[in-house]
């Protein structure tokens, strides 16, 4: 059943996007009085059709694409006289340019009217409530705490986390005034976000990193060798679920609960604990929960447990990564980079973000003492969120982060759009998904963009079923893709694409004379061998996936 379900979406997503495009070529060549003889939704033998009028409707077996037959569209067409007046070849090249580009063109409309009725209305998004403040960053400098709400950063009024995230873009090492609402009353701090590179293969964004998250962030436990936390059988990683029979669901709860027993008391700590199993050559973790008695320690939080946050922990190391080569390993403590101390591992990744492959010296500390190697960091296949493999540089280890653990789920709050702000949005949307599909081409042609991300059939089949999975807005958002990368595709100047067809027709109306024939049919050449081997490397590609 899960498969039906997977290929209706996949059908689904193919036939709705052919149908646009199709749709495009088929009533602009109306408008322009050209004989339609044929609309065709997919290729080869007819599977339903009928006639009305002149035109003959028709699904085909195969959903791969589509055509619209037109009178006259190929050359020395026998026609009668009155069907040759209104055949395509016949039409002035301002006429022949508009069909041809009325396919592309509804490609690049139809994703303004998906996202549209996508913003619409109300939905749910993550609140600016703050859930977990991280160490060492620019928001624990300010005196930011798990419990406040971001009102506005820098006079900009914000309701939901992305949109405070994307006020930072291009706002770092600079002060900036952030107002937060703290037991009902407006506090206003000042904060100064650090630099943070996010790169991908088709762009570059800048934006400053405060350190803060909407989730709370449960209390995980960091042991240093020889600490009262290892005598007491506490581990690194472990996740505190009580204390004295008292539930600590978050943090804050296991200070707060911590905080109400005298030093010296005997503590009864369950804590669950992930166990590494091997089965032959596959490894995998195995949750137990462990009853572990501390001694109350002096100070405050997990160091009441003679133990540390888990935040400077090395949580997982990548096979074959810069940092697996360095020696680094699962549960290592990291020190400082070039001498600095680093408050979290998070910091350190921001710090290596956006840098080059230069050397830098980083010091940890292991089972067997602290170590200092100098390290660059290397090109590492990491998975995007549909799945898809890109080469990116990376060190290869990563500390903990909030999909490793059980949370509660963020705060949210309910977002409504009227028409005319869903409209802006998806106008603004849709103009930039295009910027980003011309430098994924061109990064093809730069090998900036790996040749193995490109797909066909299999890779569609696969992100139909996974957006699905996700939702109808992730279904949606997927086919505003796909159809703006069928319009962008279209219009390049290649033969078999509308591209080349509306390239003829605007040299016709220059020249006032049509490409010449040598030259069309060495262009068709070229173009049919770049369909080819591009036909290729898809079918490679999917059948790798």
């Amino acid at each position: 059943m899960p498969s039906l379900q997977n290929l209706g979406f996949f059908i689904l997503l193919l036939g709705v996007l052919v149908t646009v495009h199709e749709l495009g070529h088929f009533l602009v060549a109306k408008a322009c009085g050209v004989k339609v003889l044929k609309f065709s939704i997919g290729f080869g033998p007819k599977l339903i059709g009928f006639v009305k009028g002149e035109t003959e409707y028709q699904i085909a077996i195969l959903p791969l694409g589509g055509f619209v037959k037109m009178a006259g569209d190929l050359p020395h067409e026998e026609l009668s006289p009155e069907e040759a007046k209104r055949g395509f070849l016949a039409q002035p090249p301002w006429k022949r340019g508009l069909i041809v580009l009325a396919g592309p063109a509804f490609n690049l409309i139809f994703p303004v009217i998906v996202y549209f009725f996508v913003f619409l209305g109300p939905h749910q998004a993550t609140s600016t409530l703050v859930g977990y403040v991280e160490p060492g960053m620019p928001a624990a400098a300010a005196g930011m705490r798990p419990g406040d709400r971001v009102l506005s950063v820098e006079g900009e009024s914000v309701r939901t986390f992305d949109d405070m995230r994307d006020t930072f873009v291009g706002r770092f090492e600079r002060a900036i005034p952030i107002v937060v609402e703290r037991d009902g009353q407006p506090v206003t701090l000042t904060v100064k976000p650090i630099k943070n590179t996010e790169t991908s293969p088709i762009d570059t964004v800048e934006r400053g990193l405060i350190g803060v998250l909407p989730l709370a962030k449960p209390p995980l436990v960091g042991v240093p060798p020889g600490s009262v936390a290892e005598t007491a059988g506490l581990r690194t990683f472990d996740r505190v679920l009580s204390v004295n029979g008292a539930s600590v669901p978050d943090e804050a709860r296991l200070y707060q609960e911590l905080g109400r027993h005298p030093e010296g008391e005997p503590l009864k700590v369950v804590v669950r604990r992930m166990d590494t199993v091997a089965a032959g050559v596959v490894q995998g973790q195995v949750a137990r929960v462990v009853e572990v008695t501390v001694p109350r320690q002096p100070g405050a939080g997990l160091a009441a447990l003679g133990a540390e946050p888990a935040d400077q922990y090395v949580a997982m190391v990548m096979p074959g990564s810069a940092a697996e080569k360095a020696g680094l390993k699962q549960g290592d403590r990291i020190i400082s980079l070039d001498g600095e101390a680093l408050a979290s591992f998070r910091l350190l990744e921001v710090k290596l973000s956006g840098a080059e492959a230069k050397p830098f010296s980083l010091t940890w500390r292991s089972a067997d003492g602290e170590h200092t190697q100098t390290i660059s960091q290397a090109p590492l296949m990491v998975e995007d969120a549909m799945g898809q493999q890109l080469s990116k540089l990376a060190l290869g280890a990563r500390g903990w982060t909030l999909v490793d653990a059980d949370v509660a789920k963020a705060d949210e709050v309910t977002v409504h759009l009227g028409p005319a702000a869903a409209l802006k949005q998806a106008a603004v949307v849709v103009p930039k998904i295009v910027g980003q599909m011309v430098k994924v081409l061109g990064g093809l042609i730069t090998r900036d963009v790996p040749l193995s991300t490109v797909g066909g059939p299999i890779m569609m089949y696969q992100l139909a079923a996974r957006s699905a999975e996700q939702g109808l807005d992730s279904f949606l958002n997927l086919m505003a893709i796909i159809s703006i990368n069928l319009g962008v595709m279209n219009l390049l100047p290649i033969p078999v694409l509308d591209g080349f067809a509306l390239l003829s027709a605007a040299w016709e109306g220059i020249r006032r004379r049509p490409i010449p024939v040598r030259v069309r049919e060495a262009a068709n050449m070229v173009g049919l061998a770049l369909l080819i081997l591009l036909m290729l490397l898809v079918f490679t590609n999917d059948i790798t996936r």
